[in-house]
């Protein structure tokens, strides 16, 4: 499917699906092309909860133009009633957003730490001087956006490269890898050593938006691995298999109800609300045996409990302090104070050195 046939797929779909949305004059336009795939999208959430759809949506707005477009943030926040504020946060957070134009294809050089010790920087800096682009730069004539990843979670298969995230080059050489992207740039399509067919990165983008792949096989070029099957053919080789196992079982859709057991958390909570009570109930026990020595008059070896014992011998509620009398008598009891001072304030000590008012 080329992105002509793409663009008509969508924009039939939004024919069909039209529901008289209103949209900013920077959304229209996408709203136009992409309204009807994105109410599909949509449609796959549960009620009140379509806000999950805004990762779909970001790959969907990035079939139009190969990358998020301000447009494309403002459509997702539209038709998921956010602000464009919560769209760029997550478009700015994923790798897998581009956030500018990209090549047909996105080629990625894996660089962690097997893939680097088994060769694949050396397989990078080979694309970067033979491309004559850097990390998520595009050669001039559109073709190819290169980058290096992190991990693409295939290490027994170390280094490897992906074209559009599809694994093209299965323990990649220099060579090799130079050898892919010529053919690339040239108009061809490499076998790829596991992946699906190459096809172009805003069709790759509308399959991750969770579209199915229109085109007859594509899924069944790349073959799996013999590490992926190494697993399998020594399950073969020794006569192991899954007892009953039915290869035509359906899925169930829903889990089997189980009986509910304690977790590990909830058995120690268990055990340590237990041992907090048997705490608490000796401590009890305690506080009524000293009780009952200080009642009968009996000495204990604790200094803290003979002291209290010394100080009050009969366990009765301490005496209240006596009031204070000057708190009693209040300011009706205090005597009256001249030079415009609060009652209670002691006189004023005359100063000798300063003259008194009438002499000023």
């Amino acid at each position: 499917m080329s992105d002509t046939e793409l663009a008509g797929r969508l924009r039939r779909t939004a024919e069909k699906n039209d529901d008289g949305v209103e949209f900013s004059p920077a959304a229209a336009p996408l709203a136009e092309k992409l309204l009807g795939a994105a109410q599909e999208i949509l449609a796959r959430y549960p009620a009140g909860r379509e806000r999950s759809a805004l990762l779909p949506l970001l790959h969907l707005v990035q079939t139009e133009d190969g990358f998020v477009t301000p447009a494309g943030v403002s459509f997702c926040a539209e038709i998921l009633g956010i602000n464009k504020a919560q769209v760029g946060a997550v478009a700015t957070f994923y790798t897998m957003y581009k956030r500018r134009p990209t090549g047909d294809y996105l080629v990625s050089v894996c660089t962690n730490t097997l893939c680097n010790v088994l060769g694949g920087q050396e397989v990078y800096d080979q694309l970067t001087e033979h491309l004559g682009v850097g990390h998520n730069e595009t050669t001039a004539d559109g073709k190819i956006t290169l980058e290096h990843a992190e991990c693409l979670a295939a290490c027994d298969y170390a280094p490897v490269v992906t074209v559009n995230y599809d694994f093209t080059v299965d323990q990649a050489t220099p060579d090799s890898a130079v050898e892919m992207v010529d053919k690339l740039r040239n108009g061809e399509q490499p076998t790829p050593s596991r992946g699906a067919r190459i096809c172009s990165l805003k069709e790759m983008q509308f399959q991750l938006a969770g579209f199915a792949d229109p085109r007859e096989g594509a899924v069944g070029d790349g073959v799996a691995g013999a590490p992926t099957l190494r697993g399998v053919r020594l399950a073969q080789e020794h006569g192991i298999a899954v007892a009953g196992f039915n290869l035509d079982t359906p899925i169930t859709t829903t889990k089997p109800a189980r009986e509910e057991q304690p977790g590990k958390v909830a058995t120690a909570v268990q055990a340590v609300k237990a041992a907090v009570g048997t705490v608490a109930e000796k401590a009890a026990e305690k506080a009524g045996q000293v009780g009952d020595r200080v009642n009968a008059g009996k000495k204990t070896e604790d200094p803290q409990i003979r002291t209290a014992e010394l100080r009050n011998p009969t366990a009765s509620e301490p005496a209240k302090p006596e009031a204070n009398a000057g708190a009693t008598t209040g300011v009706a009891g205090s005597a009256p104070a001249g030079d415009a001072k609060p009652a209670g304030d002691s006189p004023r000590t005359p100063d000798p050195t300063r003259g008194s008012e009438e002499e000023k």
